[in-house]
This record gives structure tokens, C-alpha cells and sequence, in this order.
């Protein structure tokens, strides 16, 4: 995987949050592209194939790394942010969703964590990002991430995004929770991650909480966020007057009013 670097950081705001990461001399960061914020002189960016954690095993091993962020439908390309001075420098990293920046030290938590495949946001230069098969036919389908979700290695420092409010529970030797499909961030990999039917042909229908839910076992650390963006983005659109949704969850009559008054109607 190639040496990893330590970084310092500070983070940002309170429901949009961002990242600031000091490098010393020739320290360096890898992130997804589009999703740096600003930056000091003296900080070069290169594009690189993959995340940059095969580079020493030549052009085949960055296409194995490229090949992973594929499956899980990221860019073949990241950004790498080092600092070419003596001195410290800074570059900063913006989430792309409201909600928190979660910093996950890599070394104290087994040197790895499965998160959903979108919530990478940059790493020290030498972690790994990598791809982790769902073993369960039931997590794979109707999971919420597909078979495939992210696999973050290493010893360095991580940042994941979570949208809304971020929760962090340690859960006991085979102490369960089960949590939206949508709200699992990620997990510690010696957390035990399944899918289930909730179980009741009418809840399932109307209950409005879809038809599953993910079943975690622990031991193990996971991470939850209270808005999956992907609620946040379906009540945005169904609101919009391009698709007949202005004041939907008002009744008619004072709907058609309140379009009037406020110069909507």
C-alpha cells in the first residue's frame, strides 16, 4: 500500500461542514475530484490513475486501483494535493452534501472500514480505497449500496462524508441494531452487516419505511447519518413545480391559497 503520510486537520461549520489539512514539506493528500475548497501557494495538484496506492507496482497496478473505483461508480481519476515547499502548508476539502466530515483515524480502528460507496471524501497519500463484495445475496440486492460497497485501508488518516446529523456507536459482542438502509455510513469490518424483510405485509406497504432494513451485529464501531441524500434529493424533486409537486403535503385548499398569497399561483 506504500508509506502513509500523517496529516494535521481541523474541520469546519456545523451542518456544512469542510476540512482544512495542514501538510508538512512533502506531505502529501489524495481526494476526489471537484472536492477541494481552496488551497496555499506552494501546494501542487496532480491527477492521478486510481487513488495512487499502486503507483510503485507500475501501470497495472494503478489500472487494478482505477478498475475498483469504477465498480463502485467513482471516476477512474483522483487528485493528488502535495506540498512542494519547506514550509507547512494547508488545502481544504468540502463535502458535497450538507452534513458532517467525519475524520476516521485508520490505525486505531484495525487499519480498515467499509463505508457506502460515495461517502470517501480525501485520505493521506497511501490509503488504499478499494471495493468490498456484500457476502449476502439479501445485503447485495436490497442494501441500498449494491454488492458493492468502499474498502478504506491503511494506517493514515480518512474523511468520509455523512449527510445530516452523524451518530458513531460502538455496538458489543452480538448486540444488534437495525437502521435504515439509507442511514448506515459505515462500519468497522468485524460488524456483522445484513439485509432483512421488515417482516409485515402492511408495514412494508404503507408504513412508508421501505421494505427493508439493514441488521448490524456487533462487535464493532459503526457510523449513521440521520438524512440519506438520497431522501433529501427524492423530497426536493417531488416538491418542484417542473413535476406538479408545489405544496404537496398541504391540503388543497389551503395549498391553492397559500400559492396565492406568496405569489406562487
Amino acid at each position: 500500500m506504500g508509506e502513509m503520510h500523517e496529516v494535521d486537520y481541523k474541520i469546519f461549520g456545523d451542518d456544512m461542514q469542510f476540512v482544512e489539512i495542514e501538510l508538512d514539506p512533502q506531505e502529501a493528500v489524495v481526494a476526489e475530484a471537484g472536492s477541494m475548497m481552496y488551497m496555499q501557494d506552494g501546494i501542487e495538484m496532480d491527477t492521478i490513475f486510481g487513488d495512487g496506492s499502486n503507483q510503485n507496482k507500475g501501470f497495472l497496478g494503478s489500472l487494478v486501483g482505477a478498475g475498483k473505483r469504477v465498480l463502485t461508480g467513482e471516476s477512474l481519476f483522483m487528485t493528488a494535493f502535495h506540498n512542494e515547499v519547506n514550509v507547512k502548508r494547508v488545502v481544504a476539502f468540502a463535502a458535497p452534501i450538507p452534513g458532517k466530515v467525519v475524520p476516521v483515524p485508520l490505525a486505531s480502528i484495525g487499519g480498515e472500514i467499509i463505508t457506502q460507496k460515495d461517502a470517501f471524501l480525501a485520505a493521506a497519500r497511501g490509503v488504499e480505497i478499494g471495493i468490498a463484495f456484500q457476502k449476502k445475496l439479501g445485503a447485495g440486492l436490497f442494501g441500498g449500496e449494491g454488492f458493492i460497497m468502499q474498502r478504506l485501508q491503511g494506517d493514515g488518516m480518512a474523511f468520509v462524508n455523512a449527510c445530516g446529523t452523524l451518530i458513531e456507536r460502538d455496538l458489543g459482542p452480538n448486540e444488534t441494531l437495525r437502521v435504515d438502509t439509507g442511514c448506515l455510513v459505515g462500519l468497522q469490518t468485524s460488524v456483522a452487516y445484513d439485509v432483512q424483510y421488515v417482516g409485515k405485509v402492511k408495514t412494508a406497504l404503507f408504513g412508508g419505511e421501505g421494505l427493508f432494513f439493514v441488521r448490524l451485529q456487533g462487535p464493532g464501531r459503526v457510523w449513521l447519518q440521520s438524512l440519506p441524500f438520497s431522501r433529501l434529493a427524492s423530497r426536493i424533486y417531488a416538491a418542484a413545480p417542473q413535476t406538479g409537486g408545489r405544496r404537496q403535503g398541504e391540503g388543497s385548499i389551503l395549498g391553492s391559497l397559500g400559492n396565492l398569497l406568496d405569489g406562487d399561483g
